[in-house]
């Protein structure tokens, strides 16, 4: 017997033919002289009938098991009027079994096949063959194959070319720790899997291909948690002469169709765009979910001469005073100070101030250190109306927006502000090019060190390092960053000069980037790109709460291990000495 029909493509259509079909042992109800199964194939399920069980034929039927692959001929009925289930595509008809055989068969299982079961994410990665089994599951998988079609077509018609990258490079600062690999032709001399395609992609434009693009995979060797992999697949794209609005309008256009085709949503375009300051101010996070209000508003200002000597001090030794308001229609008495407190308790900030708004201004114990002018103040900038909450935090300006953007979203989730079904996009651009890292006494790259500065900075001469300002962009959904980019330095001067602000040595620099300063010199065009996580952004399509591990078919464990394979493991003391390694 030869499948002829997947299971979930029987349908009311084809009944009175015979037909042939294969898979798994969904479930199973023995009757005595009838046997059910619900055979699943990756298609959907079957409902098979056995009868005439004393026949030569069936004599094995009741051998059959839970998640047996079997292939069964017959033909197709409609059932019973009384056992139809119009919630099923095919459950108005059903196979009445002719023939069987049971191709394999399956001993005890260690986690359960069914949707509805709840199994600990270390015994399905461990049985991950099991896991991805599930109808649900696979579901997601068939949904990024279809995302990624969509990505392709688009591309494919907007005259990009995709073009595949190395997997063996060489290690670059790309601000997380390489994968090395040890070379057994070079003895001491490694490869590294790259991070992501950045300096190639770079060469391909220089190359004068134009227009690019690939899903790449890229490899970082860092910490994992629900959004992130040791290794991840991106969209990666870079294009020739074009300025950031030329590749944010790519980004967005891309977005669009897979939005419509996928979802039927139709996404408005051109996103919003918002600085990286005002994003800071105003969200305390250069990733805000803006789908709901409660801008942090800022009060240093008026407060640096105030009577309350936290907010007054804090200013005067170079701090902020911040704060938001939670509307009463909002305000209910889940929200306790006391929580509210312990939770920004957390990132390092001890001076929470609250008050309440009420009919003749505002309720607090520290109310009397405020003049008349300063409540005004804060009722005017707040908006504020009887009922409203004011919480203010006074603080170094990092802890009062960290503090603050965490506690807004907190806030929002408990008092179920969010809509789920919303896509709120937004682009944040306006970066700084640099920043400046405390514990290393030195710049650093807010993105990469290939990221171009934008035109009104003469970067060669520029005194103040810390107001240069980026060609970079990111694009945010829901608070979660999809991605971003930047347009790139094109001129090998321009690249010098960022790797001497970042104290890379000439020794250095010359090691690991000569090749692309001599590609500089020889006609490279003014080029631009973005990557976006194509892991993350299925997720967010399919299911907003689900983890990035659910649409990576074999991804590794927070501790960064393989429970299924087995790796990361031990290997023989022969490769190690073949490598140098011992």
């Amino acid at each position: 017997m030869k499948r002829n029909f997947y299971c979930g493509e029987v349908k009311k259509k084809n009944i009175d033919m015979n037909v042939v079909v294969s898979g798994w042992v969904h479930s199973l109800r023995d009757h005595g002289n009838l046997i059910f199964i619900d055979l699943r194939d990756k298609s959907g399920f079957l409902q098979i009938v056995f009868q005439n069980l004393d026949s030569i034929i069936f004599k094995n039927v009741k051998k059959i098991g839970l998640e047996f692959v079997i292939t069964v001929e017959g033909i197709v009925k409609m059932r019973p009027k009384n056992t139809i289930k119009n919630y099923i595509d095919n459950g108005d008809i059903e196979l009445i079994a002719n023939d069987f055989e049971i191709l394999n068969y399956c001993t005890d299982l260690p986690i359960k096949i069914s949707d509805y079961v709840e199994t600990s994410e270390e015994l399905r990665l461990k049985y991950r063959y099991l896991d991805l089994r599930r109808p649900s599951f696979q579901k997601n998988f068939f949904i990024r194959h279809n995302i990624a079609k969509e990505i392709r077509d688009f591309f494919n018609k907007n005259s990009f070319i995709e073009i595949e990258t190395p997997f063996l490079t060489k290690s670059t600062y790309e601000g997380a720790r390489d994968f090395l690999i040890p070379s057994r032709l070079h003895h001491g001399s490694f490869f590294a899997l790259p991070q992501s395609p950045q300096l190639f992609k770079q060469i391909l434009m220089i190359a004068g291909f134009d227009k690019y693009y690939q899903f790449a995979k890229c490899f970082r060797d860092e910490d994992l948690r629900a959004d992130r992999q040791l290794e991840f697949t991106q969209i990666d794209v870079e294009m020739s002469f074009v300025d950031e609005n030329d590749v944010m309008c790519i980004v967005e256009k891309m977005l669009k169709k897979i939005f419509k085709t996928l979802l039927n949503i139709n996404l408005k375009i051109p996103f919003n765009r918002l600085s990286y300051c005002d994003a800071i101010l105003q969200y305390g996070s250069d990733k805000p979910d803006t789908r709901f209000d409660m801008k942090i508003y800022d009060f240093s200002n008026e407060f640096k001469n105030s009577n309350f000597n936290i907010f007054s001090n804090t200013i005067c030794k170079g701090g902020v005073v911040r704060g938001i308001c939670i509307k009463k229609k909002d305000n209910s008495s889940f929200l306790k100070i006391n929580k509210i407190a312990k939770f920004v308790d957390k990132y390092g900030t001890k001076n929470l101030t609250y008050m309440y708004v009420n009919d003749s201004g505002i309720d607090s114990n520290v109310i009397k250190f405020f003049k008349k002018i300063e409540i005004e103040t804060i009722l005017s900038k707040f908006n504020a109306k009887s009922g409203d909450l004011l919480i203010f935090i006074a603080d170094k300006k990092e802890i009062v927006s960290r503090s603050l953007g965490l506690l807004r979203v907190k806030i929002a989730n408990e008092l179920k502000l969010i809509d789920d079904n919303d896509f709120n996009f937004l682009w944040i651009v306006d970066f700084p090019l640099f920043k400046w890292d405390d514990l290393k006494n030195k710049w650093e790259s807010l993105h990469h060190p290939f990221t171009s500065p934008k035109d009104e900075y003469n970067i060669c001469n520029c005194e103040n390092i810390c107001n240069i300002k980026s060609k970079a962009y990111d694009i945010i959904l829901n608070g979660v960053e999809l991605g971003g980019g930047s347009i790139r330095i094109h001129k090998s001067e321009i690249q010098k000069k960022v790797f001497e602000i970042l104290n890379i040595p000439d020794k250095i620099v010359n090691d690991k980037f000569g090749f692309l300063l001599d590609a500089f010199n020889h006609g490279a065009p003014p080029h631009g790109g973005f990557a976006i996580g194509f892991d993350r952004l299925c997720a967010l399509i399919i299911d907003k709460t689900i983890s990035i591990r659910d649409v990576i078919a074999f991804p590794k464990t927070q501790k960064s291990f393989d429970p299924l394979f087995g790796s990361p493991s031990t290997v023989e003391n022969d490769d190690l000495k073949e490598l140098g390694l011992l």
